[in-house]
């Protein structure tokens, strides 16, 4: 009975599929390069940066300080749009003045403050 197993072929409706062996390390390298594209991240994260500051007011300045300081500020913003109003006609210099009724409101206020501290 051995020796009839032994002489029969199974015949197959298909071919034997290709062989792939060299194939196999091209498609792996593919599928790892792939996966760590999208699953693996080449280096760590990097943390946020923080916010840049472009203008900061120390911790330490009295109150006084910023209150001379915020009153400068507003002089100088008084100035320039006192002096843009005269360029300009119309609307738009009844706009720039409104502007500088409001800085020099605003300046009067810091004024104020800087007496009751000082």
């Amino acid at each position: 009975m051995v020796s009839l197993l032994r002489n029969y072929t199974m015949k197959k409706h298909s071919p034997n599929p290709p062989d792939n062996s060299r194939n196999d390390a091209r498609l792996q390298a593919a599928a790892n390069r792939a996966i760590d594209h999208y699953l693996r991240s080449e280096s760590p994260q990097p943390a946020p940066e923080p916010p840049a500051t472009l203008f900061s007011v120390t911790p330490r300045a009295d109150t006084q300080t910023l209150l001379v300081n915020a009153s400068e500020t507003l002089n100088s913003a008084r100035e320039m749009a006192s002096t843009l109003a005269f360029d300009l006609d119309g609307s738009q210099r009844s706009l720039l003045l409104a502007i500088h009724q409001l800085v020099e409101m605003g300046g009067l206020l810091v004024d104020r403050a800087i007496e009751q501290v000082a």
